[in-house]
């Protein structure tokens, strides 16, 4: 019968050790990469969902074509963060949840169908090519670098974030009021203020997150504004 010397036995047990630790470690972030995998999947089906039936009223009425260039936007706010790398810390407190969740499908409570037009259509979807054009501009400026729930991924300050904390938030701002001034219904303005309450409470648990950054710190001090120069 073999038996363990006491030198095997000094190399095997901190193996043993080692394993374990690495299985045990492995363990959480194979949980966490199922449920980051399920979330984006569940995010693409949504929007594809979204997509369909707004296309579907588009068809329907093609000279609406605020409510295309909404499709669009949708695709390149919520579908971009499909590719997103995952950061190294996320708030997922309760707050930060519904506000993050809230004012990204927001659009899924959205009336799709034609309302009253307070500006004429051209106007609208000016307004919403600025706010999308805006909004890539932001999002070159941080690469891959965004996401849905608050999180540091890195600071930048470079582009777009010369001008304002939180240049991508203007974007969707923009689009978001061309929409509704071409498509104005009692249900889109109360869904567009929910919306932009929810984006107010999601900017400041994103800036309580990077605060204790010392580099955010001081692109605070030199970038005064969050969202809009001269309000906010």
């Amino acid at each position: 019968m073999s038996t363990i010397t006491t030198e095997t036995a000094a190399l095997v047990i901190p193996l043993a050790g080692s394993v374990a630790y690495m299985m045990h470690k492995a363990i959480p972030r194979l949980g966490d990469a199922l449920l980051e995998v399920l979330a984006r999947v569940g995010s693409a089906s949504l929007l594809g969902l979204f997509a369909y039936f707004a296309i579907q009223h588009w068809l329907a009425d093609p000279g609406r074509i605020t409510l295309l260039l909404l499709v669009i936007a949708e695709c390149f706010t919520v579908g971009l963060s499909l590719f997103t790398r995952i950061p190294v810390k996320r708030d997922w407190t309760p707050f930060a949840f519904v506000c993050s969740m809230g004012a990204t499908y927001y659009f899924l409570a959205i009336q799709l169908g034609p309302g009253a037009r307070l500006v004429p259509e051209s106007i609208g979807a000016a307004l919403q090519v600025s706010g999308i054009c805006w909004q890539l501009v932001a999002k070159a400026s941080l690469r891959r670098s965004f996401g849905i729930l608050p999180a540091n991924r890195g600071v930048v300050s470079c582009g777009a974030y010369r001008f304002v904390r939180h240049p991508m938030y203007l974007g969707y701002l923009v689009a978001d009021i061309g929409f509704l001034l071409t498509n104005f219904d009692l249900q889109n303005v109360l869904v567009y203020g929910f919306q932009f309450a929810l984006q107010g409470g999601r900017i400041l648990r994103e800036e309580r997150i990077l605060s204790s950054d010392e580099n955010y710190r001081r692109y605070k001090g030199n970038v005064r504004y969050r969202v809009i120069p001269g309000v906010f």
